[in-house]
């Protein structure tokens, strides 16, 4: 009853608190073996292919018979409009990215461990649109952080689920509450395609001055990422307090491709364990952040910041010589799409969790055109940038967030 009390105190108002079971079904996927994937038959849904919002089913392929899936696993095929969210590896910050949704067009599909599906017991009494956005809210992360501590990568299931309680307003508030976050979403989304464009042209343009860097047709001179780093560290591996202002303190959550976005979600730590862990690690201007374990590893952008920060472990510090290495090609050249399956499938081969070690960073093998031509692929990279940055200021993001705690406090509709 005490954790009721609280929940409901957060959202601020008469709604009706459920838990989760009382108005939605959710089961979790089967743990199909390795030894029972086929080359062909229907697909499996695992973690890997639900990023960014999407159901990315190239991310992984993995399949299981006809036989099994009809037979055996039938109960976990997905159907059309299940809400589906990945529950292994996940960082809470960045939890809104394992929220998708089932299409005609991905079936036949069948879940595997780690995947659950929703839907709801009865529409007149839930929208599941509304359900998926309070899966985007700080009221249903706070309450998952106090149900699994220890650890900064979250893995939850069902029984978790059971235990969680969410706000259930009159169905016509919920129903004007999703549409009014979809058309908020549908901003945000277009923005994203339009980043993802620019960067797909950032892409181009390096392909077009340097070949294909697994490949190198064009015979580059390759070192090792050691050779022509001046240090290469990673952050903090314990996880200072956070504290409302203090010293900037960044994770994985701040990087996305090419860019550090401290703002989008800042966090800081006490002057005491910066000094502690700038000790060692000592991010400047022009250095290289790279995600080397997690969802989102392989992910590099240069440090534009003129402060000081601190971060974690979960982040690699690359400071590059820059007689012979290019921040801004060395960050592209690890973005590249071929460069990190190749990167993975050298380092990581077999491994359950995606992770990078400092010893396998130092030994990446990185193509190395002349620095005069680098230099000059930074200067191109540059004019990109200021379109990235337009729209990055065009803030459909912060409106997104804005509108959605809004929503779950009852301030958005009446």
């Amino acid at each position: 009853m005490e954790q009721m009390e609280t929940v409901k105190s957060d959202v601020g108002m008469s709604w009706e608190m459920v838990k989760i079971p009382e108005v939605l079904f959710f089961m979790e996927g089967p743990g199909v073996r390795n030894t029972q994937f086929t080359t062909q038959g229907v697909k499996l849904l695992n973690v890997g292919n639900i990023n960014d919002g999407l159901l990315d089913l190239d991310a992984t392929t993995k399949f299981i018979s006809e036989k099994e899936a009809y037979g055996k696993y039938k109960h976990f095929l997905v159907e059309d409009g299940d809400l589906l969210i990945a529950s292994s590896g996940i960082v809470v910050d960045n939890f809104h990215n394992k929220i998708t949704w089932a299409k005609a067009e991905d079936l036949p599909l069948c879940m595997n461990t780690s995947t659950i599906r929703f839907k709801t017991l009865d529409s007149n009494i839930l929208d599941i649109r509304f359900f998926s956005y309070f899966l985007k809210t700080k009221l249903f992360t706070d309450q998952l952080r106090k149900l699994i501590t220890g650890s900064a990568q979250l893995n939850f299931g069902p029984s978790h689920l059971k235990q969680i309680s969410l706000p259930l307003p009159p169905l016509h508030i919920q129903k004007r509450i999703a549409e009014i976050l979809d058309a908020a979403d549908a901003l945000k989304r277009k923005d994203q395609e339009l980043l993802k464009k620019y960067d797909e042209l950032a892409q181009a343009i390096f392909i077009d001055m340097f070949g294909d860097p697994v490949k190198n047709e064009k015979g580059w001179e390759v070192k090792k990422l050691k050779e022509i780093s001046i240090k290469i560290t990673d952050g903090t591996h314990y996880s200072p307090p956070n504290q409302p202002s203090g010293i900037p303190y960044i994770t994985a959550k701040h990087l996305k491709q090419d860019l550090i976005d401290f703002y989008c979600n800042p966090t800081y730590i006490s002057q005491k364990d910066h000094e502690e862990i700038f000790s060692r690690c000592t991010p400047v201007r022009g250095d290289i952040l790279y995600i080397k374990d997690g969802a989102t590893t392989g992910i590099a952008a240069v440090n534009e910041y003129d402060f000081e920060f601190s971060m974690l472990s979960s982040l690699a510090l690359i400071k590059p010589r820059k007689d012979s290495l290019n921040s801004y090609f060395l960050s592209c050249y690890l973005n590249n799409e071929n460069v990190k399956k190749e990167l993975i499938r050298s380092y990581m081969a077999g491994a359950a969790i995606k992770r990078f070690t400092l010893d396998k960073i130092n030994k990446f093998d990185i193509m190395l055109p002349p620095i005069e031509l680098q230099n000059s692929f930074e200067t191109r990279w540059k004019k990109i940038r200021q379109s990235i940055l337009a729209v990055k200021n065009s803030k459909s993001n912060n409106l997104f967030q804005t509108l959605i705690q809004k929503a779950f406090k009852g301030e958005l509709v009446k």
